[in-house]
């Protein structure tokens, strides 16, 4: 899977994109959050609280609960306001 991060997401993790495996274990976004948070660092910063997140997948809005299949590509990038 492709993994990708935008604005202050890119900035913590100090990366913009970068590959994971897709496995048994990476079923959901949710389960993926999961699996970056345990990385600590920056990354635990950023997935420590979903709540400030919003994911894509494959182009799409996409939640927490969304499967994943081999090839998807996921971006994790902040809300963003208007006005």
């Amino acid at each position: 899977m492709n993994i990708l991060y935008f604005a202050w997401v890119r900035q913590k993790v100090g990366r913009s994109e970068e590959v994971i495996e897709h496995t048994p274990g990476l079923r959901t976004v949710g389960d993926l959050a999961a699996l970056l948070l345990k990385r600590g660092g920056g990354y635990g910063e950023v997935f420590s609280d979903l709540s400030r997140l919003r994911v894509a997948v494959n182009q799409v809005h996409a939640g927490l609960d969304t499967v994943l299949a081999s090839g998807d590509e996921v971006a994790f990038f902040p809300p963003v306001t208007g006005g």
